[in-house]
């Protein structure tokens, strides 16, 4: 198998690992065995359990980015680039909600690698909703940064929560009312000469 098709099924095989046990109760046996392959194959792809973990948490990482960019790069209209971005954050959750809970419920936020990572991702995002946020309203910089991860918290929290209750509310239905919400609240806040 080549490389790269080979890593992708190592990542496979311990996303539904960690899913299933969290990174504590996960073992590089148990992922080699999911993945139908012997610990020394595994092992010269990723030298550890860890290793292993971070380059997952990138992998999602990444997805999850290029998604996020791609919202608010959509449009000039704020109204519709806060709906493409909340939307954005459910149907990352829809498509697998399990890499959702890795990146944000993840059972080594406290580790300073781990954690410094998940910390710069949602960094990076809530500063490119500040400059935003700062164009659009003239607030500044401190006051639009924190504007820019209220917004991505609020997504962020009712995405996760949403999960739950998706027989009930539909994504689509979700997303509009958390966006209005949203839309709402910085909508109110036009620039001041």
């Amino acid at each position: 198998m080549p490389r790269e098709a080979r890593r992708r099924q190592l990542l496979q095989a311990a996303h539904q690992v960690f899913v299933a046990h969290g990174f504590h109760g996960a073992s590089m046996d148990e992922i080699a065995e999911v993945a139908e392959v012997s610990k020394p194959v595994l092992y010269q792809h990723f030298p550890g359990k860890r290793e292993l973990y971070i380059a997952l948490l990138d992998q999602h990482m990444d997805e999850f980015s290029a998604l996020l960019q791609q919202a608010l790069n959509s449009t000039n209209d704020n109204k519709l680039r806060v709906r493409a971005t909340i939307h954005a954050y459910y149907e990352f959750i829809a498509r697998d909600s399990q890499a959702f809970r890795l990146i944000f419920e993840s059972d080594l936020l406290n580790d300073e690698e781990i954690g410094g990572r998940i910390e710069a991702f949602n960094a990076k995002f809530a500063f490119g909703i500040a400059e935003v946020v700062a164009e659009d309203t003239n607030l500044p910089p401190g006051q639009a940064l924190l504007m820019g991860r209220a917004l991505a918290g609020m997504a962020q929290v009712s995405a996760r929560y949403w999960v739950d209750l998706r027989d009930e509310v539909s994504m689509e239905e979700a997303s509009k009312l958390v966006s209005r919400l949203a839309w709402r609240g910085i909508g109110r806040f036009p620039k001041e000469s």
